[in-house]
């Protein structure tokens, strides 16, 4: 989610006023449906055992894996179904209010075109694949829908806060990269990880990374990393607990606390926190991806 910003090129000439494009499914190629089921694949050998049931549960009620990439209008008759969710085109990043807009009315903005083959591993904006594998199985649990909705009428709200660096944070560190403890054990739900084959492995089984209890405060004046594996997971007890802390937080007196920057770095770890794993950050330390560092 950050930086939010529009990409400058071609492929904005045909949105609308809220940036949603028409989806155009039988102009994906041969080619970028086989790179989806290569990609989709390979994340079912790595997430059973790693990722939540909810999201499980959610690629099954969805039907993901029925061969290529999604049709919207098909998996959106079951969304708006199960949670009133429904997915929509966009041809790149929106803008903050955009995107708010869009969640606190139940629309998901997914990104219209897929990684290259030789992007398979790490891509930094946002494609279908991490948008909808990612992201979409998890509206359909009726507890984080209506997370995400809270997030979005609050981000519509922060706006004139000027701190649009510490609601970031909260998405980052939940919707994106967030874990929740279980009675089978720590497991993902983050769509940053369970869209990446290598950062779920990372996210619960390296020694770098530290994992930390959510705390919404805590989260919200961390700063974190935008193109690398995380080196601090929050780790929530229940989405129950998440959607709570959203929706009973009075965030104008927060936001008034909060620095417009991060008080925190993204290896941190501080004596308030409940912590599982404080994390060796080797990883970190080596120089991570930009120094071609193996992470597991």
């Amino acid at each position: 989610m950050d930086p939010i910003s529009i990409y400058a090129d071609e492929r904005t000439k045909n949105a609308r006023d809220d940036f949603t494009i028409d989806q155009n499914w039988d102009q994906f190629t041969p080619e970028e449906h086989g790179t989806w089921d290569i990609l989709y694949q390979r994340q079912m050998e790595c997430l059973p055992g790693r990722a939540c049931d909810e999201f499980i549960n959610g690629l099954k009620a969805l039907n993901l894996g029925r061969g290529g990439i999604p049709d919207y209008e098909i998996i959106n008759k079951e969304l708006m179904k199960l949670t009133g969710w429904q997915v929509v085109a966009v041809p790149c990043l929106v803008p903050d209010d955009v995107f708010f807009e869009h969640l606190a009315n139940r629309r998901f903005p997914a990104g219209n075109f897929i990684r290259k083959r030789n992007q398979l591993d790490y891509i930094q904006e946002p494609d279908v694949f991490h948008d909808v594998f990612g992201h979409v199985p998890m509206l359909t649990d009726s507890v984080f829908a209506d997370y995400m909705e809270a997030y979005g009428k609050g981000g519509m709200r922060a706006l004139g806060f000027d701190r649009l660096k510490a609601l970031a944070a909260l998405y980052w560190y939940t919707v994106e990269f967030g874990l929740i403890n279980t009675p089978k054990g720590m497991r993902i739900y983050g769509a940053g990880i369970v869209s990446s084959h290598n950062e779920s492995i990372f996210s619960l089984e390296a020694r770098s990374p530290n994992r930390i209890h959510f705390d919404l405060e805590r989260v919200m004046r961390t700063d974190y990393c935008i193109d690398d594996f995380q080196q601090t997971y929050f780790v929530n007890a229940s989405f129950e607990e998440l959607f709570r802390a959203t929706v009973e937080t009075d965030f104008a007196p927060l936001y008034e606390r909060l620095n417009p920057s991060s008080d925190f770095t993204p290896t941190a770890a501080i004596e308030s926190d409940r912590v599982y794993t404080r994390g060796t950050q080797e990883y970190s330390r080596a120089g991570g991806r930009k120094r071609g560092i193996k992470a597991v």
